[in-house]
């Protein structure tokens, strides 16, 4: 019989490499000369029991350039070497085999291998990395569109990401106003090791670009993300227990096809159907339109078939109503050389017919925009404020009637505020609804602001937990039980603002979560 082992495939005409065996070695690392353009991942004999395979690319000063994770249900990964990647010095690839009865390992079969040519590798047409891109300024004409006008030396990057040309070290994350924070690894205890001894992380890695996604009073799903030197997270889901703010690693507790990691995607709770709806984002040159299912009932990931059309998207927003999914702007890949475009468009996903499409909208929508927010209040209107299409950084709110179908611009009374993208947003009562952070495309932002949508006024909002500047972080608002020991009179909940991870356009990302009372934050107004 054969055993459990991972083999990797370096360069284009090598054999397959025997890396680790579940009998034998349970780390190794392989040094890859600069001539490699590909380097293949994938195993061979039946899974045991919690076994999971960490990798890292590293480069020639131990900095990892990607990192991955081979699972029951991700057997196989590869790395393709762009011309801005710095494998010229050559690269170490380190994988550790990690999990429980290894002994159970059985035979079962090799995953196929594709071989890429460098001529493959370079095709001009793949979609370019998101934060890299770069963007003429922008002109309004006569009649208020706006042109992309070539500066030359003078381009600006498109939509780049807080932190990106910065190499910091990150903050350890903590539960602020909770004392030491309580954590929790693969279902596990704290503290937790790998079979070699090495500390295991038992509480997301900082990030920026991720989704919070409440999915009852007592849980949410944190997914995706990406940390320093725009390096994507290896550890790209988590659920956390908002009962004790515990966290617990999630990405192999449950089965299917997992979503890749990603960034300035979104990811969408329907409660009539238990089941999330992941859309769009970025990953390096990769852009996605696809939608990932993660059934929160048989924990369950499935991948859509979906008929009509829809760009890839990311930065974009995404509000359930009534079972559908609108989603409304963001960034969109073109060809070499033109610059990344950003979209005025909505459209809609039915889950039930699994189909795209593009309704009919009327009156004064938004302009082109990526990283905006988007709020559903009372189940009848979408909220729309924010966002920027390189260089210009908006602070305008947009409404629309989803009853009509038609948007409208909001005029609003009291301290607005300023222009930013990337901040956090979560709906506090049927009528107010929260602004904080965000980046202006200088710098990270820390105030917060409170929309009243019956007297179309802004309210700035008193925040001292939520001081520190931070964009691209994420904002939930849920009912949680019995949050920090205690609940109200007469109720068994009560409405948290949760606020988790960012930066800070300093080089600095976050991994602290941060709780906030909706009742105290509104009887401060």
């Amino acid at each position: 019989m054969e055993e459990f082992g991972v083999f990797g495939v370096f360069g284009i005409n090598g054999p397959p490499q025997k890396l680790l065996s579940a009998h034998g070695s349970c780390r190794a690392s392989v040094a890859i000369p600069a001539s490699v353009h590909q380097v293949v991942l994938f195993s061979s004999g039946h899974w045991g029991e919690r076994i999971c395979v960490n990798a890292e690319l590293n480069d020639a000063d131990r900095f990892p350039i990607t990192i991955g994770k081979l699972t029951p249900y991700n057997k196989c990964l590869s790395w393709e070497q762009w011309e801005e990647e710095t494998w010229t010095n050559g690269v170490t690839l380190t994988i550790t085999l990690e999990g429980g009865d290894l002994s159970k390992a059985e035979p079962e079969r090799i995953l196929a291998v594709k071989e890429y040519t460098p001529k493959d590798i370079a095709d001009p047409l793949a979609p370019r990395e998101l934060n890299k891109r770069k963007r003429g300024r922008t002109s309004e004409d006569a009649d208020g569109d706006s042109k992309v006008a070539k500066t030359g030396e003078e381009e600006e990057e498109e939509n780049t990401c807080p932190n990106g040309a910065q190499e910091k070290t990150t903050p350890v994350g903590k539960v602020k106003g909770q004392g030491k924070s309580s954590k929790r690894l693969f279902g596990g205890r704290a503290g937790a090791s790998n079979v070699n001894g090495a500390a295991l992380l038992i509480s997301p890695s900082a990030r920026w670009g991720q989704t919070l996604c409440p999915i009852d009073a007592q849980t949410a799903i944190l997914i995706g993300g990406q940390g320093a030197r725009m390096q994507f997270c290896k550890d790209p889901m988590w659920k956390l227990c908002t009962e004790d703010m515990s966290w617990m690693a999630a990405e192999t507790l449950a089965e299917g096809p997992t979503p890749e990691t990603r960034i300035g995607h979104t990811a969408t709770f329907d409660p009539d159907s238990k089941r999330i709806f992941v859309f769009g984002g970025s990953k390096n040159r990769k852009w996605f339109n696809d939608v990932h299912i993660l059934d929160t009932q048989t924990w369950r990931w499935s991948m859509v078939e979906a008929q009509g059309k829809v760009p890839p998207l990311a930065y974009h927003s995404c509000s359930m109503f009534r079972g559908e999914l609108f989603v409304l702007g963001g960034v969109f890949p073109r060809p070499n050389p033109e610059p990344d475009g950003c979209s005025d468009s909505l459209y809609i996903f039915d889950p039930q017919l699994s189909i795209w499409y593009q309704p009919i909208v009327t009156g004064d929508k938004p302009s082109p925009r990526s990283g905006h927010s988007a709020c559903v209040i009372q189940q009848r209107y979408i909220y729309v404020f924010g966002g920027w299409d390189t260089p210009v950084c908006y602070n305008d709110m947009y409404m629309l009637d989803l009853g009509l179908m038609e948007f409208s611009a909001v005029k609003t009374t009291g301290k607005a505020p300023s222009p930013r993208s990337w901040h956090g947003s979560a709906v506090l009562s049927d009528t107010k609804f929260l602004i904080h952070g965000g980046y202006n495309g200088n710098n990270a932002l820390s105030d917060a602001f409170i929309f009243d949508i019956e007297t179309h006024s802004w309210t700035e909002a008193a925040l001292p937990q939520l001081s520190v500047p931070r964009a691209g972080h994420s904002i939930i608002a849920m009912e949680t039980g019995s949050l920090h020991g205690f609940q109200e009179e007469g109720k068994s909940c009560r409405k948290t603002l949760l606020v988790f991870g960012g930066g800070d356009n300093e080089g600095n990302f976050y991994s602290d979560l941060t709780t906030v009372a909706v009742k105290e934050l509104l009887d401060a107004l």
